[in-house]
């Protein structure tokens, strides 16, 4: 969608009939929100008890843009009401946070850590106090390092292991939780971890597949421990949907290989029972009686998180056949290279809901960019609010199709410690200034809590 004139979206008349025409089709009792993860935002790293993460250790290692760590990162930590007040103030129904394992059990089994299971008490009180409703992810990629120091999810213990973390959760905070998903982007953190060469050198087939498996047994181990101590629990597990797209002819046996591996490893044996074809041989060694079965634990929702499109090409040397490429030419980018296609959004909400037969929730969806403070200290992020715009008209136009979506989460509330990439990309509706912490809302900060009140009074 091309960039609009800034002064558009101010323009009442105009600015109502677009933005309403982009909400018509969602249906009564829609949730919006904004997502956030715990090592991205926390910071106390070495801070009341917390044990150290495999991204702890990434980071050491000087493996981060600019070698930067999250050792601070948005001090959340000593700042989250600050936090929840600002989610109270943009307007949402639901705020989508993680629970970081090594904080409450710091090496990862064994006895828990009093200090950071009181500090989620403390958030989620703070959260409840505010009127918005917690939706609590067990695990969004900060496995203790003492774990990966036995294997990680490549040892089929750690599913075990899982189940107890979920289960401490759960007796903890399901009073006042009931909005829980399991796992966020499984096939990320095993295709970038293990099946493109990533951050285990040793990493081959065998023991990508066996990650995966195991992280699928993990997954159908914590919905049984969450339903045994949550009455009313609602559950699922966020996925990375997007479309994969040949880059050439050439590439098509490549882009179903890929799309069973990003799209369907976790979605396909959680929801459907069995693995998809292409997979099925690697994955068998590593099968016992009933896994499948208990992989395939009954689930409320799916989660989905998408910003674009996968380009994918053949390569003969990689481990799985395939590699990412850039998109064609003419293709409009975000400022970090991600491609700006909102009708990829359509077709991947309308594919999961024919496919998997849930409800679904949109978890992530956002816009990096280089934001920097204007010489009034203030963000006017309009690309931001084009995109965002543009994606929630491609899932308005999925659920007018049929697709049954029931909630949209921005990512994210903050700029945030952006992985690999550190902190120079910025994807929060909130702009962070690092060296003070400064929190100052956005130009789209205000364009979302105006959409959202909108859609509020559209559907009253």
């Amino acid at each position: 969608m091309p960039s609009r004139d800034a002064g558009e979206s101010t323009r009442p008349g105009l600015a109502c009939r677009t933005e309403a025409s982009i909400v018509e089709s969602l249906p009564t009792g829609f949730v919006w929100g904004v997502s956030t993860s715990s090592f991205q935002i926390e910071g106390a790293a070495h801070e009341g008890g917390r044990g150290a993460s495999v991204w702890d250790t990434y980071c050491e290692e000087g493996r981060v843009a600019n070698r930067e760590t999250a050792e601070v990162a948005c001090d959340h930590y000593h700042r989250y009401l600050e936090d929840v007040g600002l989610i109270r103030q943009l307007g949402v129904q639901a705020y989508r946070f993680s629970i970081a394992w090594p904080r409450i059990v710091p090496l990862g089994r064994g006895a828990p850590n009093e200090a950071g299971l009181d500090f989620y008490d403390r958030l989620i009180d703070a959260i409840l106090a505010a009127d918005i409703e917690p939706w609590l992810c067990l695990y969004h990629w900060d496995l203790p390092q003492a774990l990966d120091d036995l294997g990680g999810w490549t040892n089929r213990d750690c599913a075990g292991w899982f189940a107890d973390y979920a289960a401490l959760v759960a007796a903890r905070y399901g009073s006042r939780v009931k909005r829980f998903a399991t796992f966020n982007e499984p096939s990320i953190f095993t295709l970038f971890g293990l099946g493109f060469g990533g951050k285990r050198a040793t990493a081959d087939s065998v023991t990508l597949h066996a990650a995966i498996h195991h992280i699928n047994l993990a997954h159908g181990a914590a919905v049984r421990a969450l339903r045994a101590h949550v009455t009313g629990a609602s559950i699922g597990a966020i996925h990375n949907y997007q479309p994969c797209l040949p880059l050439s002819p050439a590439d098509l046996d490549a882009t179903a290989v890929c799309d069973a591996y990003w799209n369907r490893a976790y979605p396909d044996p959680q929801c459907l029972g069995c693995y998809p074809e292409g997979m099925r041989t690697a994955i068998e060694p590593h099968l016992q009686a009933q896994d499948l079965s208990n992989i395939a634990a009954p689930l409320d929702w799916f989660g989905i998180n998408h910003y674009s499109p996968v380009f994918v090409k053949t390569d003969p040397t990689a481990m799985l056949g395939f590699t990412s490429g850039q998109a064609p030419p003419g293709v409009p980018l975000t400022p970090n290279g991600w491609p700006i296609m909102p009708a990829c959004f359509r077709d991947a909400l309308e594919r999961a809901a024919n496919r998997y037969r849930l409800p679904i929730y949109v978890m992530e969806n956002g816009f990096g960019g280089f934001d920097e403070l204007d010489e009034n200290a203030q963000v006017t992020d309009v690309k931001r609010i084009d995109y965002l715009r543009a994606y929630i008209a491609a899932m308005n136009a999925a659920a007018h199709a049929a697709a049954d979506v029931r909630g949209y989460f921005v990512w994210s509330l903050l700029d945030n410690f952006e992985w690999d990439a550190g902190y120079g990309v910025r994807f929060g509706l909130a702009y962070v200034d690092y060296p003070t912490q400064r929190r100052i809302p956005k130009a789209s900060f205000h364009w979302y809590r105006n959409l959202i009140n909108l859609a509020r009074k559209r559907s009253a």
